[in-house]
């Protein structure tokens, strides 16, 4: 699977949005690459079924991690922060220590609470900071190096959620992420062609250089990755939890690095970071004769607002499956202005009025819903946010005329679900932002974020992905949060456990995890079923539909016939020198579903990137 910088992606978003399809070959429906439409038939059928426990992560050693608390009696919490740190370890790429996300409990007995451990700004940063002397913005300085790295959140994150809902000490559920940073594992293939690849970035800082490209004589399949400066930052961890790393020895490098090399965080900074809990968002419905009720993000991720608004709007629409034209032609002109709204509305609570109540109302998806045509596709010129203050949220609509827009995590994040014995339930996704961050690694050993790079760059200018204007709801500003797709999302049904799930992925989060919400909620796939059935985003500009390569060429001509521009999720990029081709599909969704016969776990982990489903 092939992993390409952001600011790659970016540099392809803005070709493919400035021209017409480049020289209007996608102007017709394209034969689609072979390898690219074959590869899914050897996708696993069946999800792995399991009595007690389960863990699926993107890496085995990371779900190996988590059943290994499981077996040892701890319960999910357990679980899960055992596996975010034995993912720091085993997936450099997302898996981190020198980053931030959220987590999504929701407890055998009815209890939720959501965690956003999500990166902040250090003070010293300015909303100007990465605009040069002609009033541009610096070519990567906001997403490589040391002034690119926003404050972490991981640890502390991890740390709260263990201390309030698990029931191991921190040395225990740490002790397979320390084991496999002393020990080693072995390189996959995929990791040795990933560190290849990231390469070039890696090999700019001393100490990435020496230990991710095993001092420039580059990993093979089978070599082992032995990473022991960041052994001793766990162990340190371990011993003394979260105030070690804000305000310890491991604080005092990661200060004394940033001081040596022209970045932002200080002392104070990792001394002031805090922890939000959040209040989860809910939603009911009726599907199938039973009643579902969703348990999603609230802000600063914008996903679970919008996966709420998307399903309120499709409540009343007859879905037949994804290969039914009709189905996706509904659901894409839904996706269109959900991310309309999120544009507009979407920011960090803390600093912003961001109207949830509104957004997530019944009657306003009402009149959402009434705008779109079931015969043919709207124009994203002719769709504008709505206005949900008129349907009951008293929050303040000053927003509306100011558009955030912002790429997000893509598959330098990674998601996890982990359900243990008791019923216990846990959503999680946390990111690094770009592949391998900032490419830093600090000189105790860890990957540093790159998170600042989701704030808006350049208040009040065209954005240079869109050409939209980008408002100053989403400007870097000491200790504010940048806006987040990340939605780790669990389903009830009748209320009892019923899925949990979520995905990496930048905008294409929301479709990913909506698309596996409707899956198993509205058209009654099984888990496995659920997370392999063919993905389709559509984020109001571009003014196209992205389609994974599974979707036969006959979707795509009748797509283009309700006139739809369609992309798929690959195209040629003949200029970009050696990565002359990037494709891939969308999302990695590592869910688990609940068997209502037998209760049995059900892995489903995305085969997409070989992910992997262990239980007992």
């Amino acid at each position: 699977m092939i992993r390409v910088r952001k600011t790659t992606l970016l540099f392809i978003f803005v070709l493919l949005a400035a021209l017409p399809l480049v020289t209007g070959a996608r102007a017709q429906t394209a034969p689609i690459p072979r390898e690219l439409t074959e590869a899914s038939k050897s996708w696993p059928k069946q999800a792995v079924r399991a009595a007690h426990g389960m863990v699926v992560t993107d890496e085995q050693l990371g779900s190996q991690a988590g059943v290994e608390i499981l077996k040892r009696g701890g319960n999910a919490v357990d679980a899960a922060v055992a596996t975010a740190f034995a993912l720091a370890v085993v997936e450099p790429a997302a898996g981190n220590i020198g980053g931030g996300g959220f987590m999504l409990i929701r407890l055998a007995d009815g209890k939720t609470t959501f965690l956003d451990y999500r990166e902040t700004a250090p003070g010293k940063a300015t909303a100007n900071m990465y605009i040069g002397k002609d009033g541009k913005p610096e070519e990567d300085t906001s997403v490589i190096g040391y002034k690119s790295v926003a404050v972490p959140g991981t640890v502390a994150g991890l740390e709260l959620a263990l201390k309030t809902y698990g029931t191991m000490k921190l040395t225990d559920v740490m002790a397979p992420a320390i084991r496999l940073a002393d020990q080693g594992f072995l390189v996959s293939g995929n990791l040795a062609s990933e560190l290849q690849d990231e390469s070039p970035g890696l090999q700019a800082f001393p100490t990435s250089q020496r230990i991710f490209l095993n001092n420039s004589k580059l990993f093979k399949a089978g070599d082992t990755l032995k990473q022991p400066e960041l052994a001793a930052t766990l162990k340190r961890i371990a011993k003394g939890g979260a105030e070690e790393f804000y305000r310890g020895e491991t604080a005092k490098m990661l200060a004394e690095d940033m001081s040596k090399n022209g970045g932002l965080i200080t002392l104070e900074d990792l001394a002031n970071y805090k922890v939000k809990v959040r209040k989860v968002l809910r939603a009911k419905y009726e599907s199938g004769g039973h009643s579902w009720e969703v348990l999603t993000s609230p802000p600063p991720s914008s996903g679970g607002v919008a996966i709420i608004e998307a399903l309120n709007m499709l409540q009343d629409v007859t879905l037949k499956g994804w290969d039914d034209p009709q189905s996706v032609h509904m659901v894409a002109e839904t996706m269109r202005r959900i991310f309309a709204d999120r544009a507009a509305y979407l920011a960090d609570p803390d600093y912003s009025d961001v109207p949830v109540a509104g957004l997530t109302a019944p009657c306003y998806a009402k009149e959402r819903a009434a705008t779109i045509d079931p015969a043919k596709a709207s124009s994203s010129t002719n769709v504008k946010a709505g206005d949900p203050k008129a349907c009951g949220s008293a929050s303040n609509n000053s927003a509306a005329s100011q558009i955030i827009v912002s790429l997000g995590e893509g598959r330098h994040t990674t998601h996890f679900s982990v359900v243990d014995q008791a019923g216990n339930a846990v959503a999680s996704t946390y990111t690094l932002n770009d592949n391998y961050g900032s490419h830093v690694t600090t000189s105790a050993g860890f990957l540093l974020n790159d998170e600042m790079d989701d704030f808006t760059t350049q208040p009040g200018a065209p954005n240079a992905l869109y050409g939209l204007m980008q408002s100053d709801a989403n400007a870097i500003a000491p200790g504010h949060r940048p806006l987040s797709s990340m939605t780790p999302t669990i389903l009830l049904r009748d209320g009892k456990l019923s899925f949990v799930t979520g995905s990496p992925g930048g905008p294409t989060i929301i479709s990913a995890t909506l698309l596996s919400v409707i899956n198993w909620m509205r058209l009654g796939m099984d888990a496995q079923a659920a997370v392999n059935a063919p993905r389709f985003h559509h984020q109001w500009f571009p003014n196209r539909i992205r389609m994974e390569a599974e979707f036969p060429e006959s979707m795509e001509k009748a797509l283009r016939a309700r006139g739809h521009e369609v992309e798929r999720s690959w195209y040629e990029t003949p200029s970009l020198g050696q990565e002359t081709k990037v494709y891939g599909h969308m999302g990695l969704v590592n869910a688990i579903g609940i068997d209502p016969q037998t209760g049995e776990r059900l892995g489903a982990a995305d085969p997409r990137d070989q992910g992997s489903a262990v239980g007992y």
